[in-house]
């Protein structure tokens, strides 16, 4: 079929692959004349997100992949970077490029939300035709909303009703054999090669000022004094030119650097190539490799596998970043996966804990967030996050605006949460997860627990609102819907209220590793102690300690308060704050008013400084006496194993009481799987 008149804009965003691509295809379905690939290099991403070095890294190696996948068939194209506030930039691409389609994929998550309302205005306004296709989930997300009634599916059965008469996902689509030009207006035809191209796109844009121009905003999450990665002193250059250098053709519309934005990789702690590396094709490499083994999908069961081993030995997929940014399709996983497992002959894990399980979870938390609105991100305002009288939440000023830079807190809890992002608690289980997240970008959904939990309800009594910060900066596979919602569920704020259910900050991580060996990778001042002390140090004697070359106190902190003490303060809180059933859009919240009352009730005092000795006297910790893991108490035994299978989804006794139903027969399991299970669990 010959070329049509159309000339299409492509906007990626959070579809960074050529394989299965429901909007790609959709353009390209519009025979068009012209097609410019685009991605807008957002200010958003540099100063309103807090984005880190490990995350940003992976985002370039992304863009620089499916840029490569574009030239590979089409020699004079690429992927087209420009950098500035999309609301600025598209009226005038659409006028200059005489654009007559913008298309791109539906991205239901906040900002992008706000974002996108403002660009079909845009579009609108500009005569421009808006198609927007559903790609990122498995599901259109207002489908599975409007099935679920308008309500948030706060379980995973009320998800897999939802969803069961929409049968299994599509299977995924081929990636397009070719890409047409990018023609610039008025010229007779293609340019004859992509340096050519590249220079005439920059002139049509002649006269258009770069973001730069306005400098800085007020507020920079990720500069040094809002504590992110940005280097101390570095300049952001990147929005210095609309479309890259000029002195360098070659580099025209280009991916942007790190040293660009101002960020280091090893002066912000991370590794200095990634472990993880980004882009379409490790992704699909990734994939094909678990493949390759039918027994792995067949019996995956995420609350089985191990938080105790190294980011570049993880026992997950580790398909989560990818995911995030759509460098590999959820469908071309799904499938894959579930064709590879087919081949295994034995006994296979269900919805929830398998494979499977872990996308619907996605998915949920997707139609949570899009139910809930902006106030799904924090306590206030957010109908179904429980209020808790936390330490250091969000502040907001008179008109109920979010107050930035955050106000500072109560001394002993602005310290104690210093102490968790850069991994000196004096708890080596927290330190070293804190760390090994600091610097590689990823941690197992385990060890996410364990930090959640201490720094929440387990001890440390502060808001999931910071812990969700803390993610959101450090993760590779930061996704707004589930990290919120993650830290909602593992600080018993909504989706699991079982908080009597606290992980130990010793006898977890031993659970998988005794010997510590994540411990004493990350940590190395601990290396030398031995196997017995390696997870409470500051229980070892002073003996033990000089012959580790490491004294607690000095060459690694003592803990930074009392475990038990604490813990048992924590659950009194809790108790106090599910005993008045206050919610983050109550009115005696809104009001505030509630802090006071919780207080009251549970009569708990604030937080005060750790009086723990630098070295105590020497005991051995009870888990290190064991023999074996058979020796333990049944009711020990017992208990881990339902908190492991609750924490992945299994039906709590306490979990959200949903509204009476008249029994009814089952609907048929495709994607909805096994029955009645509730669930959970991060990347």
């Amino acid at each position: 079929m010959a070329p049509s008149s159309a000339r299409v804009l492509y906007w990626f965003r959070t579809d960074l692959r050529l394989h299965d691509s429901p909007a790609l295809l959709k353009a390209l379905e519009l025979k068009p004349a012209a097609f410019f690939p685009l991605w807008c290099w957002d200010p958003s991403y540099i100063y309103g997100h807090r984005v880190g070095v490990n995350r940003l890294r992976f985002l370039l190696e992304s863009l620089a992949c499916v840029s490569a996948s574009i030239t590979a068939l089409n020699a004079r194209s690429q992927l087209l970077v420009v950098r500035g506030n999309p609301a600025e930039l598209l009226p005038e691409l659409l006028r200059r490029w005489q654009i007559t389609h913008l298309v791109f994929e539906k991205d239901d998550n906040g900002y992008a939300r706000t974002r996108d309302a403002a660009v079909r205005e845009i579009a609108k306004d500009a005569g421009v035709e808006l198609v927007d296709v559903d790609g990122h989930q498995l599901y259109p997300v207002s489908e599975v909303l409007k099935r679920a009634g308008g309500k948030a599916p706060m379980t995973m059965q009320s998800l897999q009703k939802a969803i069961a008469p929409l049968g299994e996902p599509a299977r995924p689509l081929d990636a397009p054999g070719a890409l047409p030009d990018a023609i610039v207006p008025g010229a007779k035809g293609a340019a004859k090669d992509r340096k050519a191209l590249l220079t005439a796109l920059r002139d049509t844009l002649d006269g258009m000022p770069h973001y730069s121009a306005k400098g800085p905003p007020d507020v920079d999450l990720n500069g040094p004094k809002q504590g992110g990665q940005r280097v101390k002193g570095e300049k952001v250059t990147v929005y210095d030119s609309l479309v890259g250098p000029d002195e360098d053709v070659e580099n025209l519309f280009g991916v942007p650097t790190l040293e660009s934005m101002g960020m280091d990789p090893e002066a912000s702690g991370a590794t200095k190539t990634a472990v993880v590396p980004g882009g379409e094709k490790a992704a699909l490499k990734r994939l094909a490799f678990r493949c390759k083994d039918p027994a792995y999908f067949a019996t995956f069961s995420k609350p089985k596998s191990s938080p105790a081993l190294d980011t570049s030995e993880a026992s997950t997929a580790l398909l989560s970043p990818y995911l995030k940014f759509g460098a590999i399709s959820c469908r071309r996983v799904w499938w894959d996966a579930h064709d590879a497992a087919r081949k295994y002959k034995g006994k296979h894990t269900p919805i929830p804990e398998n494979f499977k399980g872990q996308q619907l979870f996605n998915l949920m938390y997707s139609v949570v967030e899009s139910a809930t609105g902006d106030a799904y991100q924090h306590v206030r305002g957010n109908e179904i996050s429980r209020y808790m009288d936390w330490y250091l939440p969000t502040a907001y000023d008179k008109d109920g605006q979010v107050i930035l830079p955050r106000p500072r807190g109560d001394e002993v809890s602005e310290e104690r949460y210093e102490a968790f992002v850069q991994g000196r608690t004096g708890f080596p289980w927290i330190d070293a997860l804190s760390r090994q997240l600091r610097s590689t970008g990823w941690i197992h959904h385990l060890g996410r627990h364990s930090l959640a939990c201490f720094l929440t309800r387990g001890q440390c009594w502060i808001s999931w609102e910071r812990g969700a910060e803390f993610f959101e900066e450090l993760l590779l596979d930061w996704d707004p819907s589930a990290n919120a919602g993650n830290w909602m569920w593992l600080s018993c704020s909504a989706f699991f209220h079982q908080y009597m259910r606290v992980y130990g900050l010793a006898t977890f991580g031993q659970k998988y590793d005794k010997t510590g060996a994540l411990i004493r990778q990350y940590c190395p001042e601990l290396a030398k102690f031995d196997d017995k002390y390696i997870y409470s140090p500051h229980l070892a004697p002073m003996e033990a300690q000089k012959k580790a070359g490491c004294i607690i106190g000095q060459d690694y902190p003592a803990p930074i308060l009392d475990e038990k003490e604490e813990k048992s303060n924590c659950i009194a809180r809790c108790k106090a704050a599910f005993t008045a059933k206050l919610h983050g859009a109550d009115k005696e919240v809104l009001a505030g008013k509630a802090e006071a009352r919780l207080r009251k009730a549970h009569g708990i005092p604030d937080p005060k400084p750790s009086t723990a000795p630098k070295s105590a006297a020497s005991k051995v910790p009870a888990w290190a006496k064991a023999k074996a893991e058979k020796e333990e108490p049944a009711s020990t035994k017992k208990e881990e194993e339902e908190h492991l299978h609750e924490a992945a989804g299994g039906e709590s006794a306490t979990a959200d009481k949903q509204p009476a139903r008249p029994k009814r027969k089952a609907p048929a399991a495709s994607a909805s799987g096994s029955k009645g299970k509730r669930a959970k669990s991060e990347k």
